[in-house]
């Protein structure tokens, strides 16, 4: 007896006698199929037992295929459908696609396109599993073997888009059994990376002749833009990592041409430092030693960030466009969103938008706080789809939707990513030491030198000295910090959380993409 395993078919067709040859074909491949000559009895049999999908004619008397479809998704909303006609007429494909039509045939059809169709409508998520599967197996070796020798900054990226790759592969294919396997190479990958951004991260910052870092993005991605004659907007998401920018890219790609290049966020690599960076100019050492209000700022820990505008349209003016028409916007909460997105059409004059969004950054620090943010965000691929259920329903594609059809360029990128910690390590510090949970600042700081960078001499690697003397400690790793006195309070408290100010891929490595509209 054949085995029947593969799901079962419903087929509605006023001719289905002179389909056997059809159904037979189907049976031997392993398909229950069950008929009805019209669409009243098909959908009965629907409403009485399960089916995997349904195969309907559209050309059946009574009750055509079109009213059959519509009524059987009534009862059976999520059947997949193969929709079998004669007719190559636009508008009625158009009408079945709109009542969620899986798949067309085109008559006459011979047992071998209709197994395919099945085939492809039932079993496309296990194929595709079974393809990132072998694809990653496959891969696995060589990426194993790249991180273990010699990589520059453009092989570092490559990496880090291929890892990526997989996580949102593993994302819609979760049974693969690999997660694990891929969550290892990338704590693997993370370790190397950590020894390179500690072996070159000071000669980058002292070198033209250094990897696209975040405080060149005016100058590379913007000026030359605007000196072209183009309407530009910089979109800044704030702890946009890599694979979030990668689920948005569907949306984005709807609108825009999308190029897509890498950039790398200053150490620490937090908003205080890496993004001062980018609407400056410069490294941090050199935008407080201009700019003094900011070392306060940064020793006090608040408005850190608040100077941006003023630093961008002096860094403007730096580069010879201080005549640019400049607006600069941040928004922190869904209703100033709302409201920007009401008003955008008074700004499309401007030669250049700065928008700063804090979406992403605020949904981390949120979820620490929530059982059901935690919940709902448990891990990465919790963070990802988040990220993009939001963009799609968020005012922000809107305002995107509406700068496309003004002519904007958009330059999209962010001033550093994050990455969910697990380990907590102790940390010896006085009282003037700051706050941050991957990056600390102040003097007498003592950490293993295992699991964070000790930076002695602030000068060397960009930063400036905050109180007399001061250290810095950038996590490495997964590391997170915890002081003595306190350790039990914080430890399963911060545990898991996504945290940034740290060296990893997730959270140095950010795109730097240019949203060229579509005509």
């Amino acid at each position: 007896m054949t085995n029947q395993n593969r799901g079962k078919i419903l087929w509605i067709d006023d001719e289905i006698d002179h389909l056997k040859p059809h159904i037979l074909a189907l049976e031997e491949k392993g398909y229950g199929v069950k008929t009805a000559t019209n669409g009243s009895d098909g959908i009965a049999l629907a409403e009485n037992e399960p089916f995997h999908l349904a195969l309907i004619d559209q050309f059946m008397s009574g009750m055509d295929g079109l009213e059959t479809l519509r009524r059987l998704k009534e009862s059976c909303p999520v059947l997949p459908v193969v929709m079998i006609t004669k007719s190559e007429e636009e508008w009625l494909m158009d009408e079945a696609i709109s009542e969620q039509v899986d798949q067309f045939l085109i008559k006459p059809v011979n047992p071998s396109q209709v197994f395919m169709a099945c085939k492809q409508v039932l079993e496309k998520h296990k194929i595709r599993g079974e393809k990132a599967t072998s694809g990653y197996l496959q891969e696995f070796q060589d990426i194993e073997s790249k991180i273990s020798g010699p990589m520059e900054f453009e092989d570092w990226w490559k990496i880090h888009g291929k890892l990526v790759k997989w996580q949102l592969e593993f994302d819609e294919h979760s049974d693969t059994g690999l997660g694990n396997i891929l969550s290892d190479q990338i704590q693997s990958a993370n370790r190397a990376f950590v020894q390179y951004i500690e072996e070159n991260y000071t000669r980058f910052i002292s070198s033209d002749a250094r990897p696209q870092m975040v405080h060149d993005t005016v100058p590379n991605a913007v000026v030359p833009r605007l000196k072209d004659g183009k309407k530009v907007c910089l979109l800044i998401l704030d702890c946009m990592r890599y694979d979030h920018f990668r689920t948005l890219l569907p949306d984005l790609r709807n609108l825009f041409d999308v190029s897509i290049d890498a950039s790398m966020a200053l150490i620490p690599s937090a908003t205080p430092y890496s993004r001062n960076a980018i609407f400056s100019g410069m490294l941090p050492n050199a935008f407080c030693e201009k700019y003094p209000e900011q070392i306060e700022a940064l020793q006090q820990e608040k408005g850190v960030n608040r100077f941006e505008e003023t630093y961008l349209k002096d860094q403007l003016k730096a580069n010879g466009m201080d005549s640019v028409n400049l607006h600069y916007q941040k928004i922190w909460k869904v209703s100033e969103g709302n409201k920007y997105q009401s008003r955008v059409g008074d700004y499309l004059e401007t030669d250049l938008m700065a928008l700063v969004v804090n979406f992403i950054d605020i949904l981390a620090h949120a979820r620490s706080e929530s059982d059901v943010l935690q919940e709902m965000v448990p891990d990465e691929s919790g963070y990802r789809s988040s990220v993009k259920t939001w963009f799609k329903n968020s005012w922000l594609l809107k305002v995107l939707k509406t700068l496309k059809e003004a002519g904007f360029t958009i330059i999209l990128t962010s001033d550093h990513g994050s990455i969910r910690v697990g380990k907590g390590v102790l940390v010896g510090a006085d009282k003037e030491t700051s706050s941050g949970i991957r990056y600390k600042m102040g003097r007498n700081l003592n950490c293993s030198e295992k699991n964070a960078l000790i930076i002695r001499n602030p000068k060397e690697y960009g930063l400036p000295d905050l109180v007399h003397q001061t250290n810095y400690l950038i996590a490495k790793d997964d590391a997170y910090f915890l002081y003595p006195n306190q350790q039990h309070r914080y430890e399963q408290k911060l545990k898991d959380s996504f945290q940034h100010g740290g060296i990893s891929m997730d959270e140095l490595l950010v795109p730097l993409a240019v949203l060229t509209p579509l005509n």
